[in-house]
């Protein structure tokens, strides 16, 4: 068999390159490894453990006092669902001390159990507070650790609301660092965010030092929950009540120095890295005790899937105003965010938790009821024909290029006429809060047939006054029945 010398000197002078190429690059310096992330855990610790209520603005005091009424309305109304009654019935054989009160009823709890049960009850109506660039629920983990908690020692009203801002501070930042990442990658961000919040208003009702706080928080690290595959299902719920037990849990073993990685946050192999593939930790830190994102919290009108409201409002301003009835309707269209589809695709709901999360159902009532509350949620209607035929005519059509805020609905009626409604941003948002007349009529309608109407008047001014109480545990009781 022949070489071919040129052949061999080729491959040859080839190899010898590849070595020379090799060997510069060996003498050209390595790029520095990237800067370790600030110290998030210890940051956030340092700025809980040491803001007073008096450093608090006058505007977020007063959306805290709002989100705590919100927060107490829907775990009232929710109390009584068949979620609830399952959890009460699995958990009371084995709660400790009965300390605490479940809102809506008259059970009692140990503190950790009931944590969980009010975050449950909060949440199942999916009515609650929103939190709109996170799509973080945020008062259902905070709220109910640290109310169960003012029910085992007591705790001014001033020292509740610092807590509550705070907590929902926390989880809140901490969102805006991963979210969309963590969200896209299944994760519901009530839940594995809503840990830290209840840990972090915990704790500082407990009056953790700085050292203890960064352990809540990593303890806290160490136990997200949620998965958005649960939507539709009682499980939903779970995620903010456990999120609020896990807090709570938190926060009282690091007040027994349970120790923790202080780093848990941001360090290697810690939360941030294997729950989101992109995090920005400046959300976290920039603005501590001046920006507050617990100013920017809001509350439903309907009681679904947010991304799913400015589609309803479209078809309730439709319905009002042409006095529109379901066999008038050829065809209804809707324009929207991807995310809509996403989240609340379900085109056959079969139960009134998966109506929910059913953008045809959600226009469908809308539409035939001109309402979306709780009411139009339940199994029956959900069933109904009326509403099941409506649902069938409903078509999406979701472009990238559309603000998750803002949709177009098209309504093609039998007789050939077209009605459009474009929807900017939708009743309850940032741009149109609902008011405090509307969140009391919210509060009202949800405690209606659970406790008496004068109860629920108290309770609801309870809530109100919480900045002056001088003890934040006999609202719980005024909550109970």
């Amino acid at each position: 068999m022949s070489i071919d010398r040129r052949s061999l000197l080729g491959s040859s002078a080839a190899v010898i390159g590849a070595g020379m190429l090799t060997t510069a690059q060996a003498q050209t310096p390595a790029p520095p490894p990237p800067a370790p992330p600030a110290p998030i855990t210890q940051i956030l610790a340092r700025y809980i453990t040491g803001a007073r209520f008096e450093d608090l603005p006058a505007n977020v005091r007063k959306e805290g006092t709002r989100t705590f009424l919100n927060w107490m309305g829907v775990a009232v109304g929710g109390s009584h669902h068949e979620t609830v009654n399952n959890a009460v019935a699995a958990l009371s054989p084995f709660s400790g001390k009965p300390e605490a009160n479940l809102m809506g009823r008259g059970d009692r709890l140990d503190i950790l159990n009931a944590a969980l049960v009010n975050g449950i009850s909060s949440h199942i109506f999916d009515y609650d507070d929103t939190h709109l660039k996170t799509i973080i629920h945020p008062a259902g983990p905070v709220a109910s650790a640290i109310l169960a908690l003012s029910q085992h020692r007591p705790v001014s009203g001033r020292d509740f609301l610092n807590a509550l801002v705070l907590g929902v501070e926390t989880e809140c930042r901490i969102g805006n660092a991963v979210y969309p990442s963590h969200y896209d990658m299944g994760w519901h961000i009530t839940g594995s965010c809503g840990v830290f919040g209840g840990a972090a208003a915990a704790g500082k009702l407990l009056g953790l030092t700085e050292q203890q706080m960064a352990w809540a928080l990593g303890l806290a690290a160490s136990q997200p929950v949620g998965l958005k595959i649960q939507f539709g299902t009682m499980t939903k719920s779970f995620h903010a009540g456990r999120a609020a037990q896990n807090g709570l849990t938190a926060a009282l073993l690091a007040a027994q120095n349970y120790t923790a990685d202080v780093t848990a946050l941001e360090g290697k192999d810690g939360w941030a890295q294997d729950l989101s593939r992109a995090v920005n930790w400046a959300e976290v830190t920039e603005g501590l005790g001046t920006r507050y994102e617990a100013a920017l919290n809001t509350y439903k009108p309907f009681a679904c899937g947010i991304v799913g409201h400015p589609g309803i409002d479209a078809a309730i301003q439709l319905r009002g105003e042409n006095k529109l009835t379901a066999d008038q309707i050829d065809t209804v269209t809707l324009h929207a965010n991807p995310l809509v589809l996403s989240l609340m695709g379900k085109t056959e709901p079969q139960i009134g938790l998966e109506g929910k999360f059913s953008i045809y159902h959600c226009v469908a009532v809308g539409l035939i009821y001109g309402a979306a509350g709780e009411r139009q949620f339940q199994d029956a209607i959900v069933k109904d024909p009326v509403v099941v035929g409506l649902r069938r005519k409903i078509t999406v059509n979701t472009d990238a290029a559309v603000p998750t805020q803002k949709s177009d609905l098209t309504i093609r009626l039998k007789t050939g006429k077209v009605l459009t409604r474009h929807i900017e941003n939708a009743i309850g948002s940032l741009e149109k809060p609902l008011s405090d007349a509307a969140l009391e009529a919210k509060f009202a309608d949800l405690a209606d047939g659970i406790l008496p109407r004068t109860q629920a008047q108290k309770l609801m001014q309870l809530c109100w006054g919480l900045e002056q109480a001088s003890d934040a545990g006999a609202i719980a009781q005024a909550g109970a029945v």
